[in-house]
């Protein structure tokens, strides 16, 4: 695993009107990070996918879903570091699913909620190696903030990126900057930290179960 490349995710959700009765419309989005060592160059690549009727805990999974079916294009496999404002996901993937799959897709309270995107999830992140790292959202951290301006956009037009395209992200935190505001330096990217995946999950994650 060590020899994959790395690549990062900053990823976010949003859900207009989360919580409240009816149909509320919410995306999925974030920016890919890869830095390619022969050219030394940042590469970086957005995505977003809307619904018309979901929760933020939904778009929560979709986020990761999506990224890594991007990062699964052609067989690829990567080291992942997905960086998330959603303990949800966060916890979920690095934690709970391990105890869900080993007791067939159950929990000790009883149904799982959302379980059709907890399998999704795991199916899609089979064959990478992924730390999960949790962010505080909306502190200022620009890759987080960018994401949640691509959710907020995509939850408000219903929109889709149709797969990774070429970042914003630079265009963006300089109109920011212009504004007053992000005034932090972007997250360097991590190639000079240690990687620490969590581990694989039992099976093979086991997804083929029946829902």
């Amino acid at each position: 695993m060590s020899e994959l490349p790395l690549v990062a995710v900053y990823a976010d959700e949003s859900c207009l009107g989360n919580g409240r009765e009816g149909d509320n419309p919410g995306a999925a989005a974030g920016v890919i990070e890869y830095f390619n060592p022969a050219t030394e160059r940042l590469s970086r690549f957005d995505y977003w996918i809307s619904e018309p009727a979901t929760t933020n805990n939904r778009m929560a999974l979709r986020s990761a879903i999506e990224a890594l079916r991007i990062l699964s294009r052609k067989g690829s496999r990567f080291r992942v570091l997905f960086t998330s404002d959603s303990q949800y996901l966060v916890k979920g993937m690095s934690e709970w699913a391990h105890g869900w799959i080993r007791r067939g897709w159950w929990r000790k309270e009883g149904a799982i909620e959302n379980l059709d995107l907890w399998k999704e999830a795991v199916e899609a992140a089979d064959g990478h190696a992924i730390e999960w790292q949790w962010v505080r959202g909306h502190r200022g951290h620009p890759q987080n903030e960018y994401a949640n301006h691509l959710a907020i956009r995509a939850a408000r037009d219903q929109s889709a990126s149709g797969g990774s395209v070429t970042s914003g992200f630079d265009d963006w935190i300089a109109e920011e900057r212009s504004k007053g505001r992000m005034t932090a330096d972007p997250e360097r990217f991590p190639s000079d930290r240690p990687f620490r995946p969590s581990r694989p999950f039992p099976n093979g994650g086991a997804t083929s179960l029946v829902l």
